[in-house]
């Protein structure tokens, strides 16, 4: 499987268990960004907090793929939607999802596709081109998060309350997993 994820690698081939495995990984992927969401903090002039829930969804979407990660994605919105504490420090609700922030959450089905998308055609697999897929993941969920913000701001505002506090942060995450997931395919092939 040259053009495989992770997910796709240690998929079981019975049909039964296979889907079993895809339900526990979309799951586990709308869990992990959950979790990474708890760990908030606030910005006094913003009303977008610091997490890691983008880092998150761009491991969910490249270990993953576009399907099971755009779908763990959707899956953790519902979640969120439906009353359950997994938005940032254990925010809930139809309304927190419609707020300010609400376009971030958007913007991580688009970012777990597309970095899953080209992590299938096997980008995730070397430095350069993680790095590549990971800034095109992490621009949807800015792209999704200061749009919808500039409807409560205007846009000049937005871009300095959702986007440039946020960049130093974003270039940590992204040469993070540039670094680990390459390294995690030279461990999976020196296995073999």
């Amino acid at each position: 499987m040259t053009n495989a994820t992770y997910a796709d690698i240690l998929r079981p081939r019975a049909r039964h268990l296979a889907w079993i495995y895809d339900l526990s990984l979309v799951l586990g992927g709308s869990l992990l960004v959950a979790l990474s969401a708890q760990f908030a903090l606030r910005l006094p002039f913003s009303p977008v907090p610091i997490t890691g829930q983008t880092l998150a969804v761009l491991l969910v979407g490249a270990l993953l793929g576009s399907a099971r990660g755009g779908i763990s994605m959707l899956l953790y919105l519902a979640e969120g939607i439906a009353g359950l504490p997994v938005f940032a420090a254990g925010g809930a609700g139809v309304a927190y999802f419609l707020g300010p922030t609400g376009g971030y959450l958007l913007g991580f089905v688009a970012g777990a596709t597309l970095t899953g998308l080209l992590a299938e055609r096997g980008w995730d697999r070397r430095i350069v081109t993680t790095l590549l897929a990971m800034l095109a993941g992490m621009g949807a969920i800015y792209a999704a998060g200061v749009s919808w913000l500039a409807w409560f701001a205007n846009v000049e505002n937005a871009l300095a309350l959702g986007l440039y506090p946020f960049l130093p942060g974003a270039a940590v995450k992204i040469i993070a997993a540039a670094l680990l997931l390459p390294l995690g395919w030279k461990a999976l092939n020196f296995r073999r």
